[in-house]
């Protein structure tokens, strides 16, 4: 007899670092979203840098470094919580996060300075543009894509309904 796996479901996150409509949605949809639950829904975060944040491509590369070093959402989470910091004080508030996370802070600076993450960075943006990514927080579940933005009424309940399919579907 087969022991059925968990069933699981992807939500991608296109997000801007600077931008407070995604601090929005972190902070009041997506980690209810992840306690609710848990590991049967993978939340990645997608970077989709708008023009208009000047620092929101480094902000993604940051935390491109900072998912390497293991501490990823912490750090997402402590970006978009200072994201008038960032408007203020740019790269070295981006370090200076990673050095109070605990984070190699060093390797944080060096990482912004030879772009190592650059290429995943664009490559994330490249691909929200293909899929009709315009603007941020965007959301996409079970091929769904969902545009958040300045009005996330009813965006949750969405997820969720398509997260409950997804997860309801029987598994290849």
């Amino acid at each position: 007899m087969n022991e059925a796996k968990p069933r699981s479901a992807t939500l991608d996150f296109w997000c801007d670092l600077q931008c407070p409509d995604c601090r929005t949605a972190w902070q009041q949809d997506l980690r209810e979203l992840r306690d609710q639950y848990g590991d049967r829904l993978e939340i990645q975060l997608r970077h989709f840098p708008l023009e208009k944040h000047k620092y929101a491509f480094a902000a993604a590369q940051a935390a491109e470094e900072a998912f390497v070093q293991g501490s990823g959402w912490e750090y997402v989470e402590a970006v978009l919580d200072r994201i008038e910091e960032l408007e203020r004080q740019g790269e070295p508030l981006l370090v200076r996060i990673a050095e109070e996370l605990g984070l190699d802070d060093e390797e944080m600076d060096t990482a912004l300075v030879d772009g190592r993450h650059i290429l995943t960075v664009d490559a994330d943006h490249a691909e929200g543009k293909a899929i009709g990514v315009t603007g941020t927080p965007t959301y996409v579940i079970a091929g769904v894509r969902l545009d958040g933005g300045k009005s996330q009424a009813g965006l949750r309940e969405r997820i969720r309904q398509l997260a409950d399919e997804a997860l309801a579907s029987p598994s290849e």
